[in-house]
């Protein structure tokens, strides 16, 4: 056994005796516990408009330990562990309040998929056995539950992944032998709905190692899909494959069950005639370490992290190490532009039992620093994420962090790592005290306006200190759906002052120019942040329309 493994009680054993908060000297952020239970496990996470996250599970784990309200029960004579369950599968998580309510799934979501339309209703998609063909609707309100919409989808979508596109409708591509996509809603519901693409087949190995492939609106609006160890840039309105781009250096694969992460780098310079646009891979597991997995071997996560400028001429990728290896991390884009690399552990890989050594410190990645200068270590959190584990930016700029269960159902005791059902946050060192004299805070617009596609919008705050004029931006955050250490369509564009004024005492305007087109921001709401000095305000939410 691994001295990880050996120190783990240890750290499990002070969590329980220590507070909740850990002190947040030295700058590299705070941890808080926020809820000892919430009766499921944070397999699946959507931050929605109205300040609330929807978490889900699976109908498949057996009983979990919250009830649904007022009698309901969900009857499925098929289902193999429990046929008649009246537990919940998936809550809705007030931030605010640090409550939730029970939500009724009907449908298995195992593994699903997702994204936000642009109305802000969450449409997630496809599941395993029952739902494997399902689309469910989820409507932001008070007493809003998730809608079923049976056959919402042509064929069974479980390991896929969603992006929303310029018209607002989604995109729906891969998932297990399913080397297709599909669009939803469906184009015409009598058409065929359903189109071929060779390159998940050409990346599909004994382990697969190209499910919930990453997907990414590039800024010609074609889409960057990265699967096992290499990426091509897809028109998926003709079918075609514009480019191919190199194999990552090394040739391991990056995509569940070897699980990586991936980012869009902030998109910036919005004006200019050629925009440029990054992504970024960090982790995975070695080829052959799932099949490995199997006999109780347990290889080191991947150190590496490659980065590439998917609009350059002759892309390249430029490879880095980070302080440890890792697989099955979250890669959260944080308002400032950089990176909190968070979750997972140092050996094996996604699946059942798969991962040793969980990996509890995140890693911050600044995105504009040297080669070599870019990777902080940050304060350990005590509870381990393991598989099935996700992390989200909230409207406050904390973290949420939750989920973890390596195992086929629910279980707690006699196991290396129990099933997680606590919520804590993260807070990055920009909300320490000490920067609280030169966070902006927002004045206006009102949370909730709506902007148009290139408009000139005036963004009024305040800041206690001197400003550093040549420190202020403007970030629009997409918040993501988020599973399996994937967040499908996390977005975050840059929006640089075209003017900045004073309007009062230790209160500015800057006025910038929005997204100008659906390619660059698809239509939906958004997050919008005053940064300066690399602090950022807390968001508010506008819809781009």
């Amino acid at each position: 056994m691994s001295s990880s493994l050996l120190f783990l009680p240890f750290l499990l054993f002070l969590h329980i005796l220590l507070p909740t908060k850990t002190e947040s000297g030295g700058g590299n952020g705070e941890w808080q516990l926020l809820q000892n239970s919430i009766g499921v496990v944070a397999m699946h996470m959507q931050l929605l408009h109205n300040d609330r996250v929807v978490i889900f599970d699976r109908t498949d784990f057996g009983l979990s330990k919250l009830k649904l309200a007022g009698g309901k029960c969900r009857h499925d004579p098929t289902e193999l562990v429990v046929k008649t369950d009246c537990t919940a599968h998936s809550v809705e998580y007030d931030v605010a309040g640090n409550t939730f309510r029970p939500l009724f799934v009907q449908t298995n979501v195992w593994c699903s998929s997702g994204s936000v339309a642009p109305d802000g209703t969450l449409v997630q998609t496809g599941g395993s056995f029952d739902g494997e063909r399902a689309a469910r609707i989820f409507k932001p309100c008070a007493t809003c539950d998730w809608k079923e919409v049976q056959f919402g989808l042509s064929v069974r979508r479980w390991y896929s992944t969603n992006q929303i596109l310029p018209d607002g409708k989604q995109i729906i591509i891969g998932g297990r032998r399913q080397f297709n996509y599909e669009f939803y809603p469906k184009n015409d519901a009598a058409a065929n709905n359903v189109y071929s693409l060779p390159f998940l087949v050409q990346t599909n190995d004994p382990a697969e190692n190209n499910l919930y492939p990453f997907v990414f609106l590039n800024v010609d609006g074609n889409l960057f899909i990265f699967a096992n160890n290499r990426a091509i840039l897809f028109d998926y309105s003709n079918g075609r494959v514009v480019r191919t781009y190199p194999t990552i250096p090394g040739g391991d694969p990056r995509n569940y069950p070897s699980t990586s992460s991936a980012v869009l780098l902030p998109l910036r310079n919005l004006q200019a005639k050629n925009i440029e646009a990054e992504v970024l891979i960090c982790g995975g597991a070695p080829k052959g370490s799932f099949e490995k997995t199997l006999r109780g071997e347990f290889m080191g996560a991947l150190n590496t992290c490659g980065r590439i400028k998917i609009t350059d001429p002759n892309p390249k990728w430029v490879m880095e190490k980070m302080p440890g290896g890792r697989v099955m991390s979250d890669m959260v884009m944080l308002p400032n532009g950089n990176v909190l690399i968070i979750n997972g552990a140092a050996a094996g890989s996604a699946g059942w039992e798969s991962g040793r050594n969980p990996v509890l410190n995140p890693f911050l990645y600044k995105t504009n620093n040297p080669v070599g200068s870019r990777f902080v270590m940050q304060k350990p959190s005590a509870i381990p994420r393991m598989y099935h584990s996700t992390a989200v930016l909230l409207r406050d700029g904390r973290v949420l962090v939750g989920g973890s269960n390596p195992h086929m159902g629910y279980n707690f005791s006699n196991v290396l790592f129990p099933t997680e059902l606590r919520l804590e946050t993260f807070s990055p060192s920009y909300l320490d005290p000490g920067s609280n004299n030169v966070r902006p805070t927002i004045l206006f617009p009102a949370s909730q306006s709506k902007v148009k596609y290139g408009q000139k919008l005036k963004v009024r705050f305040h800041v206690a200190a001197t400003l550093d004029r040549n420190a202020v931006s403007v970030t629009v955050l997409a918040p993501p759906f988020t599973t399996h250490s994937f967040s499908m369509n996390q977005r975050l564009l840059v929006l640089e002052p075209n003017v900045l004024n004073d309007v009062g005492k230790s209160s500015y305007e800057v006025e910038v120019t929005t997204p100008g087109s659906p390619i660059l921001a698809p239509p939906g709401f958004y997050l919008v942040f005053v940064v300066h000095r690399d602090i950022p305000s807390h968001g508010i939410w506008v819809q781009i329309m």
